[in-house]
């Protein structure tokens, strides 16, 4: 299993179905901000500050990534 392949797979643990599909469809228009998502998501769910992330939680990271403001997600 590549590291992209592993990426994808801790995704779909963390995100619900629509939040992953969410990410996926920014990934086409914005690829670098998909990536960072991403990355930050993982770099969370390691550290065991999130379980979990709905479609609701992930607008609110967009929301707050697009506008440049620091955010955190509480359980």
């Amino acid at each position: 299993m590549n590291l992209e392949e592993e990426k994808e797979e801790m995704l779909r643990k963390i995100l619900s179905k629509e939040a992953f599909e969410r990410l996926k469809r920014i990934s086409l228009v914005k690829p670098e901000l998909a990536e960072q998502i991403e990355l930050y998501l993982i770099q969370l769910y390691q550290a065991g500050k999130i379980k979990f992330v709905n479609e609701e939680q992930m607008k609110l990271i967009l929301e707050t990534l697009s506008s440049g403001k620091k955010f955190r997600i509480i359980k």
